[in-house]
């Protein structure tokens, strides 16, 4: 047999984060503006708020009306960001607590099967609104080792973010997450922007997180200011980032992470940090590859 040739360039997809865009209750409006702004795919939220948190209670009806509203925009659901265990903590001292972030688990794997998401993004917080604790890293592994087998057995991926604050805030933390479950179904989903916040060479941390890595996030930040930084105003060394992807070979899909904060022009912003990310992608030999036409 002969030896297959490593591919010689990286490939990636550009997405949007659902909160960057106009919020409307019209999914067929919502996924047109994603598609009209440039982009091939579309990360939704399940935060801590009760509104999102309820859209794990849908019944398939309703999964299947918003999955067929994306299909006609001609846009991809890429992920759900499962922000919502900030409030429902893996790895809280109270066992109550840490069967409900169970069930979440299980309620949003569920919800991507019906979807079609192939991915659960999952936060790197221990037990985000309790007092410091040594041992919520360790509750944090155990809880997540409950749910990793139903992820396996309904073919959905969990892949972790870096995120910022203290807990799994580094791509190396987060490494050693996965070598303690070892799991093709557990992954690493980087944040560039937390790298920077918290301090992070972007360089050295993707380089450990090479051959885990099942997407990213970009987006700017500033020392103590993880959001709302617009792209090449804050401290993220996107060049070097970009320059290690790239010596990986690496292709996947980036999620381009925005908050509209209902303003008028949120599509128009989204279009120049799509443009803007586009050119720094290219000079470092990343080559971005359109939405698919129509």
């Amino acid at each position: 047999m002969e030896r297959v040739t490593q591919r010689k360039e990286s490939t990636v997809t550009l997405g949007i984060y659902e909160k960057a865009l106009p919020s409307t209750d019209d999914w067929g409006v919502f996924f047109r503006n994603a598609r009209e702004a440039g982009f091939s795919f579309v990360d939704l939220s399940i935060d801590e708020s009760v509104e999102r948190m309820k859209r794990l209670e849908w019944d398939y009806r309703q999964r299947q009306n918003v999955r067929e509203a994306a299909r006609q925009a001609h846009i991809r659901l890429g992920g759900i960001c499962l922000s919502a265990h900030r409030a429902v903590m893996p790895g809280s001292q109270d066992p109550q607590m840490r069967q409900r972030a169970l069930e979440l688990y299980r309620k949003a794997i569920d919800f991507c099967v019906d979807m079609g998401i192939p991915v659960v993004q999952v936060a790197g917080y221990y037990a985000y609104y309790e007092p410091h604790d040594p041992d919520a890293a360790q509750r944090y592994l155990e809880t997540l080792a409950l749910a990793l087998p139903y992820a396996e057995q309904r073919g959905i991926i969990l892949a972790i973010e870096n995120v910022d604050g203290n807990d799994l805030a580094a791509i190396p933390d987060v490494v050693k997450v996965l070598e303690q479950l070892p799991s093709p179904w557990l992954r690493i989903y980087p944040d560039i922007g937390n790298i920077a916040e918290h301090g992070g060479d972007a360089t050295s941390e993707l380089a450990a997180g090479e051959g885990r890595m099942v997407a990213l996030h970009v987006k700017d930040v500033l020392p103590g200011q993880p959001r709302r930084i617009p792209l090449g105003e804050g401290c993220v060394d996107f060049p070097a980032a970009f320059r290690e992807l790239a010596r990986q070979n690496w292709s996947g899909r980036i999620m381009l992470e925005m908050w509209n904060d209902d303003a008028p022009d949120s599509i128009a912003k989204c279009i120049a940090a799509r443009e803007y990310l586009e050119v720094l992608l290219r000079q470092s030999n990343i080559i971005v590859i359109p939405p698919e036409r129509t």
